[in-house]
């Protein structure tokens, strides 16, 4: 079986990502194609992204280059067993994409697997925190949040002693 492997660090565009994660930080509004998931006929819209104090970025390799690595303030990883994931796999890729059971499981070993052990098991121990997300991850998300609001707050104290 051969299939297109998306679990690798190439199969983003990297450098445009960091030129826009600087733009938005830089206070410039950035624009892109929605991106359609292996769905060449369909064509995505456009997509705005407008600047603000808290940038949240997501996604399988953003903690793989350096560059984009060293713009975060806050490193988070969302991580759960091996089991809890490929029951999670199974899941969307048989629902969402109609997918047949020998080509996850195919992808999840042969993919999933070696990119995470190569490309995101690295970062566990170079990340602020790691959440776990077997069941709930409340304790996290409440860590995240009271994050979250002390930066919105010491934004809005550093913005009202501009003005004044």
């Amino acid at each position: 079986m051969v299939s297109k492997n998306f679990d690798l660090p190439e199969s983003i565009h990297i450098d445009e990502f960091y030129f826009d994660l600087v733009r938005l930080m830089n206070g410039m509004e950035v624009e892109r194609q929605e991106y359609t998931y292996n769905n060449g006929t369909k064509e995505g819209t456009t997509l705005r992204f407008k600047p603000a104090p808290i940038i949240i970025v997501e996604g399988l390799f953003v903690f793989y280059d350096p560059k984009v690595f060293d713009l975060m303030d806050l490193r988070i990883l969302i991580h759960a067993t091996d089991t809890q994931k490929i029951i999670r796999r199974i899941k969307r890729d048989r629902v969402e994409r109609n997918y047949p059971l020998e080509d996850v499981l195919y992808r999840y070993e042969n993919h999933v697997l070696p990119s995470f052990e190569s490309y995101i098991y690295p970062f566990i121990g170079k990340v602020d925190i790691v959440i776990n997300n077997n069941k709930t991850y409340d304790m996290g998300r409440d860590l995240l949040l009271a994050y979250l609001r002390e930066k919105i707050a010491s934004t809005k104290s550093k913005e009202s002693k501009m003005h004044q």
